[in-house]
């Protein structure tokens, strides 16, 4: 059985709206296993980037237990978390979060810089972003690029320097179909070569046809968490 990287138990995660406490997770539970490509699906409102946030360290659970790599997220500090963040989970945010700055290879190089990778960082950056079919605009700033670019610099600054785990909330959200497949076949190849764990949220039917593990969620609970099998994936490598 794969390494259990991720546990989440009886987690909830309540959030006040003025007078009106919502209820964004109830009792949640939840595995993230090494080598999982897992797709989390379901209506807006159930709960998808609340879980991605408690899982990424970058919120706290009401209750329950969020255990990352074997470390209980509530015993950690915030340097701790952030310590966390930086070396071991790559995000993609829905609103890329890039540095407006800086240019694309910059927001990609920034990241690696912060890790204390050296002054190959600067190759590293350019080819991950040439990888995504952004190499001809690595040069270009944030406001110069289209949305669909920007997310895709937003993909290259999350698998840079290969995580162990990286959780991407609507990653192809801006993409056409084209760019969309191009982007999953490079994170499979990621997690086949470099034992790399992805986790979505997502709407896209097509990130879901290439997923390993499909969880759904609805009302802030899992409603049915379905392993696929590979050996019948349309998308298999090399085709």
């Amino acid at each position: 059985m794969n390494n259990t990287l991720v546990d989440v138990k009886n987690v909830t995660k309540d959030y006040r709206a003025g007078k009106v406490i919502v209820h964004a997770l109830r009792g949640l539970d939840l595995a993230i296993h090494e080598g999982d490509f897992m797709s989390i699906v379901g209506p807006s409102g159930s709960g998808k980037t609340t879980l991605l946030n408690l899982v990424g360290a970058l919120d706290t659970a009401t209750s329950g237990e969020v255990s990352v790599f074997g470390n209980d997220l509530s015993t950690m500090g915030r340097r701790r978390r952030a310590d966390l963040r930086l070396k071991s989970l790559g995000f993609v945010f829905q609103a890329y979060n890039l540095i407006p700055v800086l240019t694309a290879r910059e927001n990609v190089e920034f990241v690696l810089e912060l890790q204390g990778v050296g002054s190959e960082r600067r190759d590293i950056a350019f080819s991950t972003l040439d990888d995504l079919g952004m190499g001809d605009l690595a040069d270009r700033q944030p406001n110069e690029l289209s949305g669909g670019q920007q997310q895709r610099v937003a993909v290259a600054r999350a698998v840079a320097s290969r995580p162990r785990l990286v959780l991407a909330d609507e990653p192809t959200a801006n993409l056409d179909s084209e760019n969309a497949e191009a982007l999953l076949q490079m994170m499979r190849h990621l997690r086949d070569e470099q034992a790399m764990t992805f986790v979505f949220s997502t709407h896209d039917p097509l990130v879901v046809s290439y997923a390993s593990r499909v969880v759904t969620l609805r009302d802030g609970r899992v409603v049915s968490d379905e392993l696929k099998d590979p050996t019948s994936d349309a998308h298999e490598a090399g085709n």
